[in-house]
């Protein structure tokens, strides 16, 4: 039979890690949210200049 220690420690770690990883999770996203903002970006400069570049239809 577990002892009561286990019935504190065993959950008590489980939220531990719960919390853990929706902070380490939220970070994650936060940063491939903004990778994906830059590469949005860029593509959105290049193609304004690659239009820009087009010789227009006269």
């Amino acid at each position: 039979m577990p002892t009561t220690a286990h019935f504190i420690y065993i959950p008590a770690v489980l939220v531990l890690g719960v919390v853990i990883g929706f902070v380490l999770g939220g970070r994650a996203a936060r940063d491939a949210f903004a990778g994906q903002a830059e590469k949005d970006r860029a593509r959105a400069e290049r193609k304004a200049k690659r239009e820009a570049d087009k010789p227009s239809p006269s």
